[in-house]
């Protein structure tokens, strides 16, 4: 997220301050006590985990798939002993990593999507256009990369991902640049995809953004799978909150906040157990969310002049009821289907 991470979309560029987006509205939502246990899902820089630590005497499992993440909140830990505890794993996995810290629910859980400002500022990690370096983006640092990606799969996927995925209008136009040049050399920086998308896009794109963001995005979506996790982790929060537990989810694009605010709206209301993608499940499933606020929240006007990359954030909350989680159905979240 940009709030406790610092986040941002891949084409933020420049360095910046780990400054943590919406905290008041996250603290609020999430109303942490003394004695409570909350899982931060995207750990990140530590903002949310750290401010959440210091409003009450509650514990905290932070989790992050990023190695170097966890590796560099090892001093904050240091700061709460016995109080905050670190894994590298994904918070789609939040369940089984809070049994396996002692607790079968938890009474809060905070999700700040998107790629950290530290990892767009580390140029070797490959995730920012503005600081050239190795076309990586991977979050976990193992299994493909983005280059990868670029030089292998077809100009058809490549074009279906940078259009669902980025919502790049041009994505056919780009995705047969990307081929012309790799059938003369790999495409192996993050200079050189972003050059060739903007001599695709020309003068065409907003001068407050940089012409490559919507495919970087697109790019970095799909090499980690974040919509996917984002499904499953909500799910996942579903399964081990606690009645009375609550959900707070930072989102800083429009794919995110879908899934978020299908993810709610599907489970504060009485419906259908099964949607049309699940016609075998039939009766009423009681809500197992109360919305805390109705429609998303998003910064005042202060913190957007203070904090820029807090301007595309969107905060949606619930709390959990008694009833029983709900299945998950990717395709009535909204999770798109490409390139897979």
């Amino acid at each position: 997220m940009m709030a406790g991470r610092g986040k941002d979309s891949p084409s933020a560029g420049g360095p910046a301050r780990h400054i943590p987006v919406m905290l008041s509205e996250v603290l609020a939502a999430l109303n942490p006590t003394s004695g409570e246990t909350i899982i931060d899902g995207t750990f990140g820089a530590g903002g949310y985990s750290k401010a959440i630590l210091d409003a009450a005497d509650c514990k905290i499992t932070a989790i992050d798939r990023d190695p170097d993440a966890v590796a560099a909140g090892r001093a904050l830990a240091d700061q709460f002993p016995e109080r905050l505890t670190l894994v590298v794993g994904r918070y789609s996995d939040m369940d089984a990593i809070a049994e396996s810290q002692g607790h079968v629910t938890v009474d809060g859980v905070v999700l700040d999507l998107g790629v950290s400002s530290m990892q767009v500022d580390q140029a070797e990690r490959g995730f920012s256009f503005s600081h050239d370096g190795p076309l990586d983006m991977r979050m976990g640092k193992e299994g493909p990369s983005a280059s990868d990606i670029v030089n292998e799969l077809s100009e058809s996927e490549l074009a279906g991902i940078i259009a669902v995925l980025g919502e790049e209008r041009r994505a056919r136009a780009i995705a047969r640049a990307i081929v012309a040049v790799r059938s003369e050399r790999p495409i192996a920086r993050t200079s050189e995809l972003a050059d060739i998308v903007a001599s695709v896009l020309g003068r065409r794109w907003d001068e407050s953004k940089h012409p490559a963001t919507r495919t970087f995005q697109a790019l970095r979506l799909y090499l980690n799978e974040e919509l996917d996790e984002l499904a499953e982790g909500l799910s996942a929060a579903e399964r081990v909150l606690r009645a009375g537990g609550r959900l707070v989810v930072v989102t800083f694009h429009s794919l995110e906040d879908r899934i978020a605010k299908r993810f709610f709206a599907s489970r504060s209301l009485p419906g259908p157990r099964g949607s049309r993608h699940l016609p075998e499940q039939m009766g009423e499933a009681p809500p197992s969310f109360r919305l805390l606020n109705r429609r998303a929240l998003h910064p005042l006007t202060e913190e957007i002049r203070l904090n820029p990359r807090a301007r595309s954030a969107s905060l949606r909350a619930g709390e959990r009821t008694e009833a029983p989680p709900h299945p998950l159905d990717l395709a009535a979240l909204g999770v798109p289907r490409v390139g897979r």
